[in-house]
């Protein structure tokens, strides 16, 4: 809420003056600070009940009582993983995974509707240009299909629109062009042009698959990403920013149990063996720098400066060998 709070005290001269439009930027903002923020803020939860722990003697009379390291760490453990679970099936809905740039087009007075223009692209050979695209109206406008046969075109599709609907672009009125088949000469036909009618076209590519494949966005939904992945994997189209979106959303949040199994083995059982100011401060600042380490890679993986498997998962992966190998050092 901090977060939501600055940034509103900074923004808040930019934005609509209407009730409706401010309450809907909050909420979008509300949700990026979750997105960004959640796992971090359970690592700080852990370090804030272990000083607790530590200050009460509570954490003396556990082990007192019998109970081991592991013992008093499973709950830590099983309470962050299951809210980063829960944090991960937040993903599945577009609204949350695209929050922050629903609230800049809200801040800069940009169209809602979230305009695309120009996209040209390839799809199951043949090369699709579209003029401007509506995602959110599931709507496109400027539509043109070439048709190759032996690297040469043999056929333009030209439409003024089309609609999204039941897995196809639906084209109510287009021209097709149509060159003559075979040499060019003085006996053969000449340019053919038909009136198409009820047409269908591009099967499966959704308007948001379109909007953030090909404007190179990385904020996917789940479903999104999936489908675009399924969708695009033999299409010879760069998917490593689709790539880079799934693994974003189900591994780099494991960092977070991970960095608590590190550090709650650090920590002494009683305040006698500790300045616990000290222990908070290393803690916090060792925390915020593993982080700011792990979200700058994970945005030069967004980006394609390095690969998602070296900027994601390797640092996950490390961070789990470095937990295993804590617990099964200090476990007992």
């Amino acid at each position: 809420m901090f977060m939501v709070g600055f940034d509103y005290m900074l923004n808040a001269e930019k934005l609509s003056k209407s009730a409706n439009l401010i309450l809907i930027y909050l909420v979008y903002k509300t949700f990026f600070a979750i997105d960004m923020l959640l796992p971090l803020s359970l690592v700080f939860g852990m370090i804030s009940t272990k000083v607790f722990l530590i200050k009460s003697n509570a954490l003396v009379s556990f082990f007192s009582l019998g109970y081991s390291r592991s013992d008093v760490l499973k709950p830590f453990v099983y309470v962050s993983t299951f809210i980063i679970l829960l944090y991960i099936s937040l993903h599945s809905y577009s609204k949350f995974a695209s929050a922050n740039e629903s609230a800049w087009a809200i801040r800069t007075n940009a169209q809602y509707l979230s305009t695309t223009r120009d996209l040209f692209f390839s799809y199951q050979g043949k090369y699709i240009y579209i003029e401007k695209l509506l995602p959110l109206q599931q709507r496109a406008v400027g539509i043109r299909v070439f048709s190759l046969q032996d690297n040469s075109l043999q056929k333009v599709l030209i439409a003024s629109s089309a609609n999204y609907q039941n897995g196809y672009w639906h084209i109510r009125q287009a021209d097709i062009i149509s060159k003559p088949v075979g040499e060019i000469g003085l006996k053969s036909k000449g340019i053919k042009v038909e009136d198409g009618r009820g047409l269908k076209i591009l099967h499966g590519f959704k308007p948001k698959v379109l909007d953030q494949v090909y404007e190179g966005r990385a904020d996917f939904a789940i479903g999104d990403a999936i489908d675009a992945l399924m969708l695009l994997k033999d299409q010879n189209v760069d998917i490593r920013s689709i790539k880079s979106a799934l693994y974003k959303i189900f591994i780099y949040p494991f960092f977070v149990p991970c960095i608590i199994v590190i550090i709650f083995f650090f920590v002494p059982i009683s305040v006698r063996f500790l300045n616990v100011t000290i222990f908070s401060f290393g803690a916090i600042l060792a925390s915020l720098l593993i982080w700011g380490v792990l979200f700058a890679l994970g945005e030069m993986s967004n980006h394609k400066t390095i690969p998602s498997e070296v900027g994601i998962v390797l640092p996950i992966i490390i961070l789990s060998l470095i937990a295993v190998r804590q617990y099964g050092k200090y476990k007992v």
